[in-house]
């Protein structure tokens, strides 16, 4: 695995769909520089919120054969930590350990997996260090 960075795509595709114009102007570069430059990446559980945020819960909600355009021509090569068994164990580890929710644990083990340095989420607290990861909120200014 070759990734940088781990994005919270439940953020960023709802902050693509958003009507706040502000939250749209920053997501949408960082969005579109990340899968330019390869350096991101998402796990299975990111690819499963995306799709469910963006068919039930964005402010403009997307129609399946979008999404499953989206799915082939951005999700899929964003994806490189699978569903594993191993990744669970790694989430209840963090669960115990950093008190975050277990689908936040989920995403952190991912990004550990992934061995990235960065997760960009706009829910986990911006600065934090989880061993060699730092969670950068990607809204704060």
């Amino acid at each position: 695995m070759s990734a940088e960075v781990v994005v919270d795509t439940n953020n960023f595709f709802r902050d693509l769909n958003t009507t706040d114009a502000r939250r749209r102007a920053v997501a949408a570069p960082v969005a579109h520089a990340l899968l330019a430059n390869g350096e991101a990446c998402i796990s299975f559980q990111l690819v499963l919120e995306c799709l469910n945020t963006a068919l039930r819960k964005a402010q403009v909600a997307q129609d399946i054969e979008s999404m499953r355009s989206f799915v082939y021509t951005v999700l899929t090569l964003l994806l490189l930590v699978p569903a594993r068994p191993a990744l669970c164990h790694s989430a209840l580890g963090i669960l115990a350990g950093w008190r975050f929710s277990f689908s936040d644990s989920l995403i952190v083990a991912a990004a550990l997996t992934a061995s990235c340095s960065q997760l960009l989420s706009a829910d986990l607290q911006h600065g934090r260090h989880v061993e060699a990861l730092t969670i950068h909120h990607p809204f704060m200014r």
